[in-house]
């Protein structure tokens, strides 16, 4: 049984707006990222799963169970982060762990008090006079405390500092350490590469891209920057592993006076490119290999994406 199985699950506002139909798989103990810009229907996604949306077509089971139909059963099971978190002004993070616990048959804050230590949440504070990254951090909480099986996050670092955000990151690592699975729904690139074992890019509500984050990788060429200390003799542009780049002259667009520097994307192993360089006069050269915001920048260029703007419309409906 997988923590999370859709089948051609959509959830259609109109035509092109909403989630198309979704088949997915994510593995029980599994970090699962689910990357788009703001409004490509992660957030839509994320409410169909939960069952806060009745899916058009298609179906999805949680843990075993019908996301809409076995909602309820669902929700005992799983903790759940929404993008914006919406809580009583008057209450305190203490006065919410306790009521959860209650809702629970009586369940324990211990670990809940864990978290809030970590996290450094002010635990008797009204949330009215809270800001936005301690809201944030009482949602997590009340995600997390109770040790679900499965932990369903939109946006989990939103509003929070560098040292909060490493600490969320660290529960994630632990959750999964435990054999718990996250499913984890972020446009932070570079947290989602940090902890997630694949990767699903989905734009205008269409997943179109499942892959490892290490396959992912891979694939990608390797930025390329050298600076030469004086004309080279070498055209990088054109050897056959240089897919991008060419020489800067005096000014030309980040260029350098004297046409000295070079930037390039290569693909595959250095040795060619080191050979073609071997008799040349260097000052710098580095090869740095291209994250996963690349990759999902260059899937977007691709496509022919120019604006994220009707995307939001799309999320807006949702």
């Amino acid at each position: 049984m997988n923590a999370i199985e859709t089948h051609a699950l959509s959830k259609l506002y109109a035509p092109g707006v909403g989630l198309s139909p979704l088949t997915l798989s994510v593995e029980v103990g599994e970090v699962f990222g689910f990357i788009g810009p703001n409004g490509a229907g992660k957030t839509t996604t994320i409410r169909t799963l939960m069952g806060f949306l009745r899916p058009t077509a298609g179906s999805g089971r949680i843990l075993g169970r019908d996301v809409w139909y076995e909602r309820e059963a669902v929700h005992t099971r799983v903790g759940y982060l929404p993008g914006e978190v919406h809580l009583s002004r008057d209450d305190s993070a203490r006065d919410l762990m306790r009521r959860s616990c209650q809702l629970r048959g009586g369940a324990s804050d211990a670990y809940g008090l864990e978290v809030a230590r970590r996290l450094e949440l002010r635990l008797d504070a009204p949330l009215g006079t809270l800001s936005k990254g301690n809201r944030q951090k009482i949602g997590l909480t009340l995600a997390l405390m109770h040790r679900p099986e499965l932990l369903i996050l939109d946006e989990p670092t939103d509003g929070l500092d560098p040292l909060a955000q490493e600490t969320v990151l660290d529960l994630l690592r632990e959750a999964a350490h435990e054999g718990r699975t996250v499913f984890l729904s972020s446009h932070v690139l570079s947290e989602i590469e940090r902890v997630a074992g694949r990767v699903g890019l989905i734009r205008r509500g269409k997943l179109i891209r499942l892959e490892e984050v290490r396959a992912l990788r891979a694939s990608l060429p390797q930025q390329v920057a050298v600076r030469f200390a004086r004309p080279p003799s070498v055209n990088l542009a054109a050897l056959s592993g240089m897919v991008g780049g060419g020489m800067t002259g005096d000014g030309m667009a980040g260029g350098v006076a004297g046409g000295l520097d070079f930037r390039g994307l290569w693909r595959g192993g250095p040795d060619a490119l080191i050979h073609a360089l071997a008799g040349e006069s260097l000052l710098a050269l580095s090869l740095t290999p291209s994250s996963l915001e690349d990759a999902f920048l260059e899937e977007y260029r691709t496509a022919g994406e120019t604006s994220a703007a009707p995307l939001r419309e799309a999320e807006d409906v949702a």
